[in-house]
């Protein structure tokens, strides 16, 4: 394995995934994978278990990254864990005790935390991929780098009024595309949520 794919950030490092580098796929891999089974074993103590959900995980990651967007791999990576071991909870034919364990599950990262959030994220990320360059340029700097008006326009050479009318065309935009009241949840989820 190259050095230099041990010093990438995670975004870097799925920008190769995408590409279907197997080198960067280890990379994360080894850099989560017992990360990922603790988090697992503190929630569920059955190792085999444990085990198979987070290769599952590792395997459903690299079969579906080229077309799956991911905001932050780790969050995403811990809410998969949280998840899966939900479900394979539910399938079982459990006792009060794993049903305690179910609800106390702790949070990772954000305030909605199961494989819906994943999926909406994904439609949310295609709908701003479809807007205009410039205008994703300008709503992506806002919501998700949390930029203001006047550093947007610092940055890209444009008038406040412009970046203005920019975030508020990809608002129309996306709004209009939303479907449910779960949409209206992942608006505010990642546009409004503050790391």
């Amino acid at each position: 394995m190259e050095n230099y794919l041990l010093q990438m950030s995670d975004e870097e490092l799925q920008k190769l995934i995408f590409q279907k580098n197997e080198e960067a796929f280890a990379v994360v891999f080894n850099r989560y994978w017992k990360k990922l089974y603790s988090y697992a074993f503190k929630i569920y103590k059955e190792e085999a278990v444990c085990e198979d959900i987070v290769q599952e995980i590792f395997i459903s990651f690299w079969k579906n990254s080229g077309n799956t967007v991911i905001l932050n791999l780790e969050a995403y990576l811990f809410r998969a864990v949280k998840f899966q071991i939900a479900k394979h909870i539910r399938d079982l034919k459990f006792e009060k005790e794993h049903l305690d364990v179910l609800e106390g599950i702790p949070a990772f990262n954000y305030s909605i935390n199961d494989i819906e959030y994943v999926e909406l994220e994904k439609g949310i990320m295609n709908q701003i991929n479809q807007l205009t360059p410039k205008c994703r340029e300008v709503f992506l700097l806002s919501r998700l780098d949390h930029f203001t008006n006047a550093e947007i326009a610092d940055k890209l050479n444009l008038s406040i009024h412009t970046v203005e009318k920019h975030i508020s065309n990809a608002l129309k935009e996306l709004r209009g595309h939303g479907q449910s009241h779960n949409y209206l949840l992942l608006y505010w989820a990642i546009f409004f949520y503050v790391n």
